[in-house]
C-alpha cells in the first residue's frame, strides 16, 4: 500500500463526517487542530475504522483521542505502512 497523503485523509474525513465547517483541510493547514476544521472526536472515529479498512492499519480509539493533527494522523499511519512493507 502507497503512502496516505493529505488528500486520501480529506477524501476520508469527508466520507466519514461531511465536509468542514471551516477552513479545507489542505496541505499547509495540516498543523491545525481537527477542531478547527469542525470535526469531532466522533467523526475521528469513524475515520479511523476507515484507514483500517482502506489502509489495514490499526489506530486505537484512545490512540485516535490523542492526535490532534492531521499531520499526527499521517505520520501514524505512513509508520505503520512502512513497518509492514
Amino acid at each position: 500500500m502507497s503512502r496516505m497523503t493529505i488528500d486520501d485523509l480529506r477524501r476520508v474525513l469527508v466520507e466519514c463526517a461531511g465536509e468542514a465547517d471551516g477552513e479545507a483541510l489542505t496541505a499547509d493547514r495540516q498543523d491545525r487542530d481537527f477542531e478547527e476544521f469542525g470535526y469531532d472526536s466522533l467523526a475521528l472515529m469513524e475515520t479511523a475504522a476507515r484507514i483500517e479498512a482502506e489502509y489495514g492499519v490499526r489506530v486505537p480509539e484512545e490512540r485516535m483521542a490523542e492526535l490532534r493533527t492531521p499531520r499526527e494522523v499521517l505520520d501514524l499511519v505512513n509508520d505503520a505502512l512502512v513497518r509492514t512493507s
